[in-house]
């Protein structure tokens, strides 16, 4: 077969082909489609190499059409393959690389997320744009009213144009944060129809039902697991999950290992997603509903002798494994193993099969919590 490397770019794509350690053609294009004559239906096989990036999705998907075999190249190894040797980068250099490793044998291969993996990730970069925004109009608005001496009252996000609408302003103040205040409105509407598909998403992957069994895990911290985490078989342990989502602590350890020297998290991989679960970690951590849950008391011990922040980092990467776990069993959230990290599938007889009944459907209630909030708060403003 055919080895060739692809630099995926904004504006053009290089691309390049050796055979025994030798170029034989290099070009550059501005769209994947212009690569017909080298790559497309009825062309001789290739594995094409390419790096991550934001069309790596498409462009594998649109190979394995045209009958050749696409690698998607993990981002934090491409020095392991030559990229930016010697400080000598540009596209047709990283194309060149890339088709040397594929002849070689020697591509750091990324997971290819499936469909429903796709649709998720895809639905939730929508939602967080979503959110950011109305976040960043909220803080706007809050400063015009504190400039004219007035402040709105504190309270959960989703009800803030409730609140705005409530507050005695000046002519002025109002004609100044009308625009602010209507986008709002739109984007509560959209947000709305948004957790509505993530919501239909959720409610054919069993995973999400089951990542919602634990406590802190609802619709949004499942979804945006199992978005990330794609297939549990292809992690070897809780670890290596906590290693990809950038919750471990960085190693700088030379000289022997007399002395270890750990650093802060690493933050490698999906920052969205170690988010949500540090996220999910600080509701446990708070949430007294859960004050018996021994992953929330293993998480308030190390919070007395080292602080929240840190106990929240702590129960967000014990929660990662849990999750793993979980979904690798088809298992639901069992306290009397969580802090063992090992579920195993349970028997479905007797009380094990009223226990999965019964936490299933607290699930599926806590999935549907806060969408039935958004359209309740919906209704009120209309």
């Amino acid at each position: 077969m055919r080895s060739v490397g692809l630099d995926l770019g904004a504006r053009h794509i290089a691309y390049c082909e050796v055979c025994d350690g030798k170029v034989v053609e290099r070009t550059s294009v501005q769209q994947i489609e212009q690569l017909k004559g080298r790559l497309g239906p009825g062309t001789l096989p290739a594995i094409v190499a390419f790096e991550a990036a934001r069309e790596a999705w498409f462009v594998h998907d649109l190979l394995r059409t045209w009958g050749h075999e696409p690698k998607i190249v993990d981002t934090t190894r491409l020095k392991t393959i030559g990229i930016g040797h010697h400080k000598r980068k540009n596209d047709a250099l990283d194309a060149e690389h890339l088709a040397i490793a594929v002849e070689q044998g020697r591509i750091p291969e990324a997971h290819v997320l499936s469909v429903e993996g796709r649709e998720l990730r895809e639905q939730l970069s929508v939602r967080q744009a979503l959110v950011e925004t109305r976040a960043g109009y909220v803080t706007t608005i809050r400063g015009l009213a504190r400039a004219h001496g007035k402040s709105v009252a504190t309270c959960d996000i989703s009800n803030f144009v409730t609140h705005l609408e409530a507050t005695e302003m000046n002519p002025g103040l109002q004609k100044l944060v009308a625009p602010l205040a209507a986008m709002l409105k739109v984007l509560d509407e959209q947000l709305v129809r948004v957790e509505e598909k993530l919501q239909n998403l959720a409610g054919r992957d069993p995973r999400i039902r089951l990542c919602a069994t634990a406590p802190g895990v609802g619709l949004i911290v499942g979804a945006t697991f199992m978005s990330v985490m794609d297939d549990a078989h292809r992690f070897k342990n809780a670890h290596a999950v906590s290693a990809y989502l950038g919750l471990v602590p960085s190693e700088s350890t030379t000289g022997g290992p007399s002395k270890r020297r750990l650093g802060g998290i690493t933050k490698q991989g999906n920052p969205h997603a170690r988010a949500m679960l540090v996220q999910a970690a600080h509701s446990l951590l708070r949430t007294r509903k859960h004050a018996g849950d021994p992953i929330r008391l293993w998480g308030m011990n190390i919070a007395k002798k080292k602080g929240r922040s840190i106990a929240a980092v702590a129960v967000a990467r014990r929660l990662a494994g849990v999750l793993w776990a979980m979904c690798r069993d088809g298992a639901f959230y069992d306290p009397n193993t969580a802090t063992k990290g090992t579920f195993q599938k349970k028997s479905m007889r007797g009380s094990d099969e009223t226990q999965r009944t019964v936490a299933l459907r607290r699930a599926t209630k806590k999935l549907q919590r806060r969408y039935t909030r958004r359209k309740t708060s919906e209704v009120t403003m209309t």
